[in-house]
């Protein structure tokens, strides 16, 4: 730039053209440094984030916090607090002390131009453990803990069986780069109530997500206080650079910045030890602790990769949906594995190229795996995006290449079909083909859909349950491109999200499966998304739902009313799914 300022006190043309030759260059100079600064930013985050993924890091910190907190007593007039403690969540802060007698604990954080977040505070690990046995105990399994927070889906524990002398919490939700006041209240068992100020400047976003998101429909007061304190958990805005999860509270004010070393989490996971579990990469499931250490890291190893969900069994390992990178015909997408969280150790469940060889065989070998973007001439024939684990040891899988649900018997001992749901013609002259139950009624049948949830009611009889989901209500199949899927009712065949004819459902079934059937109980149209997107019962009246592919995700009643809607910029595609997760028994009480 030096050059052209010179270059302006000459008035001949010559001097005029070296002139504008030397800012020509000068601003393709600027936009090369530009993007070179960008990319070592990015691939010295990358490296941040890759050490933090390390028991050698995790343990780091936990001796650096032990020293710096031990250094002296530690009363209400002397809390310890450290931002970010275990590099696992930004605008987290770590705060210890204790009291004479015990007590209870809950903060607000407060910052100038945004909403007030409150939220009573797990302080103990023994506290954690009294929500875990009372969820146990519930009759309906409603107090999931980890899960939701609505009112109807509570876990009740009284103040005394959590209260403690020693408090040790992650205060959640400090606003970025701007001062945060941190008020908390500890009362004790007698009901004598003391306050304490902590003034704490937010970190910077590790990320370049919103602070808070556009409204496009903002929730009236009855709506929060209905959603509580809940988190919107964004998984899978998938970037280019840098991959996060996100929290997001009822406002859409950001309460959490999450890294993880590649590709998505698909869902969070809660086991009987107080542990919550999620994918960190294609290739890692990790553990995390209510204090945000990483206490478990698995490799999965070298020949699978995991992909688009998991669930928890019974004995607290990993059932997930995955390919074999070994596979000598590059089929993806089609096998279940299990991971003991003990051990480490992978072990296969089903091939499902080897469950219905006749179909595999009929289709085109053709497609990607997206969650490995260098792989070339996979065979995405069957595309399973969902696996639900039931209660008599069978699961429940969303093929979204077949538009199908599929139930398969005794899943972590000899699988068997047991039976499909969806449209039957797919599925024309292959061996599992009878296997669909009858439908009953004239609704129209799902397309691509995602997030299927198996949903379990005392009402109702042995064998009944309800099934609901994100039906994208598309249809189409790269491997089987002669197949007519306008032949189901409603479907579109639009590939844009911004198709005008177009909308995806929030879609409920009621399964019988002493009778072989399934009805059709509830269905309320939502925006288009041809691919991706999640849905979830909140309470009796509320239900979330993502629109991946346009960036949004809404809560609406039962009759498709739009009570709340958040609009957030999408870093490359789309977001792949929002759940709300109430953390009670893990961060909040």
């Amino acid at each position: 730039m030096s050059t052209a300022v010179r270059s302006r006190v000459f008035k001949i043309s010559a001097a005029a053209v070296t002139a504008a030759i030397a800012i020509g260059l000068c601003l393709f100079s600027q936009d090369d440094v530009s993007a070179s600064i960008k990319e070592r930013r990015v691939e010295r985050l990358n490296a941040q984030i890759e050490n933090v993924y390390t028991d050698e890091y995790q343990q780091m910190m936990d001796t650096e916090i032990a020293d710096e907190r031990d250094a002296k007593e530690r009363t209400v007039d002397s809390i310890y607090t450290k931002v970010n403690p275990y590099g696992t969540n930004t605008t987290s802060m770590y705060v210890y002390f204790t009291t004479d007698q015990a007590s209870t604990v809950s903060y607000t954080v407060s910052a100038e131009g945004y909403p007030d977040y409150t939220a009573n505070a797990i302080t103990s690990d023994e506290a954690a453990a009294a929500y875990r046995e009372a969820a146990a105990g519930d009759a309906d399994g409603s107090g999931n803990v980890g899960g939701t927070s609505t009112a109807s889906q509570m876990t009740t524990v009284s103040s005394n069986d959590i209260a403690s002398t020693e408090h040790e919490f992650l205060v959640l939700g400090l606003i970025p780069k701007v001062k945060n006041t941190i008020t908390l209240t500890i009362t004790d068992t007698d009901g004598n109530a003391t306050t304490r100020t902590i003034e704490q400047t937010g970190p910077k976003l590790l990320g370049e997500e919103e602070v808070r998101l556009e409204q496009a429909v903002a929730p009236d007061e009855s709506t929060v206080t209905m959603l509580g304190n809940g988190l919107y958990a964004i998984l899978g805005n998938d970037s280019n650079e840098q991959d996060f999860m996100y929290y997001y509270d009822a406002n859409g004010v950001i309460r959490g910045e999450i890294p993880v070393l590649y590709y998505r989490s698909h869902r969070l996971l809660f086991d009987n030890d107080g542990i919550m579990w999620f994918s960190a990469s294609t290739k890692h499931f990790v553990g995390m602790n209510r204090l945000g250490k990483l206490v478990k890291i698995i490799n999965l190893g070298d020949q699978y990769i995991l992909h688009h969900d998991y669930a928890l069994d019974s004995d607290g390992n990993i059932v997930s949906l995955a390919t074999d990178l070994k596979h000598s015909d590059h089929a993806v997408q089609d096998q279940v594995i299990k991971v003991d969280t003990d051990s480490g150790e992978v072990s296969l469940l089903v091939d499902f190229g080897d469950l219905f060889p006749d179909y595999k065989q009929s289709t085109d070998h053709s497609g990607i795996d997206e969650s490995d973007p260098t792989a070339t001439n996979r065979w995405d024939w069957i595309h399973f995006n969902t696996i639900q684990l039931m209660d008599d040891g069978s699961a429940l899988l969303s093929a979204r290449e077949t538009s199908t649900m599929i139930k398969i018997n005794d899943i972590e001992g000899t699988p068997s079909l047991d039976y499909m749901i969806g449209e039957p013609s797919v599925w024309n002259g292959m061996d599992a083909q009878p296997s669909f139950l009858t439908k009953v009624g004239d609704s129209g049948d799902t397309g691509g859909q995602h997030s299927i949830t198996v949903q379990y009611d005392s009402s109702l009889e042995d064998g009944q349950y309800y099934i609901y989901m994100f039906d994208n209500d598309f249809g189409y199949a790269m491997t089987r491109p002669d197949f007519d899927w306008t032949m189901i009712d409603g479907i579109s065949t639009a590939q844009s999200s911004k198709d005008e004819n177009s909308n995806s459902q929030f879609r409920k079934y009621l399964v019988d499966e002493n009778a072989g059937t399934y009805t059709e109980v509830q269905d309320f149209d939502v925006p288009y998304s041809p691919y991706v997107s999640s849905a979830q019962e909140l309470s009796d009246d509320l239900n979330l739902v993502d629109i991946g592919m346009q960036g949004l995700f809404g809560v609406y009643d039962d009759d498709g009313n739009l009570k709340a809607q958040y609009k957030m910029v999408l870093s490359s595609g789309y977001i792949y799914r929002v759940y709300q997760y109430g953390f009670r028994g893990f961060y909040f009480a």
